[in-house]
């Protein structure tokens, strides 16, 4: 009996050392188990955290660029509007300009022999608007002829519609001057352009806006 008892107590205690065992290669796994996961969540997170801000990175490059299209077009609008400013006030000017005969009919006569100038025909004819062809009508001859001497110039009495200055083309209207207000203005309208905006500009429209 005292055999079977030892023996016993030594199968419960060896179940006693099996099942510590066993209970320590549990926790073991356990803490192995729960560092592994949080381990992968941290790198999960970290791969969240990375493209949210890729994401963000993006997103802000979108709004910056989108705002700086903005920005150009609004500062492409204060250009178009400063220019167009100058222009209208360059269109104040000339209306000024024809209504005064000791300056306007200089220049106009400079005009018509620039044109006259540029042309090989000896016979030509020039066009003017209404309010000029009615002063210009009874000293024609003389007046074409200080300006051009060597050219035959007839003034059509058929008037343009324009501000100013003087239309020269061929008898058969197959070269044509375009010296009127508008014309000199859509030849130097690129230059004219650059000229307002570095004037009224000189740092640049966007320093000017700063």
């Amino acid at each position: 009996m005292d055999q079977v008892k030892a023996l016993e107590t030594a199968i419960l205690e060896r179940a006693h050392r099996l099942a510590s065992e066993y209970r320590q290669r549990a926790e073991r796994s356990r803490d192995n188990i729960l560092r592994d996961a949080h381990e992968r969540l941290r790198l999960r997170e970290d791969r969240e955290v990375l493209l949210a801000k890729a994401q963000a990175e993006r997103t802000y490059r979108r709004m910056v660029q989108a705002n700086e299209l903005k920005l150009h077009k609004e500062m492409d609008h204060l250009r178009w509007n400063l220019v167009e400013g100058v222009c209208d006030r360059l269109g104040d000017l000339m209306r000024s300009l024809t209504g005064d005969d000791e300056r306007y009919l200089p220049f106009l006569s400079a005009l018509l022999g620039r044109g006259a100038e540029a042309m090989e025909q000896r016979e030509l004819t020039a066009e003017v608007n209404a309010r000029d062809l009615e002063r210009l009508r009874p000293v024609w001859d003389r007046f074409s002829r200080d300006a051009a001497p060597d050219r035959k110039i007839l003034l059509s009495s058929a008037p343009i519609e324009v501000l100013g200055g003087v239309l020269v083309r061929t008898n058969d209207n197959r070269v044509r001057v375009n010296n009127t207000f508008e014309g000199r203005m859509e030849r130097l309208q690129g230059k004219l352009h650059q000229v307002i905006i570095e004037r009224l500009l000189p740092g640049g429209i966007e320093n000017g806006i700063s």
